[in-house]
């Protein structure tokens, strides 16, 4: 199912502002701890993902 135009703009603006929320709450990371290494990445993946996700579905205009 395809979403009109502003739908998908506002998905889109949604997940940069949650990935640029996520950067600007990070405090100094221990580079020795690998488990809040290990978090920290799995968290840009995911938000990576969604950013992804909100940019790569069709449209319908390109179809």
């Amino acid at each position: 199912m395809t979403h009109p135009t502003p739908v998908r703009e506002a998905a889109r603006l949604v997940a940069i502002e949650a990935a640029r929320a996520y950067v600007a709450h990070i405090r100094p990371i221990d580079l020795t701890n690998p488990g809040v290494l290990v978090g920290h990445l799995m968290a840009a993946e995911t938000l990576l993902m969604e950013i992804v996700a909100a940019h790569d579905e069709s449209t319908g205009a390109e179809a």
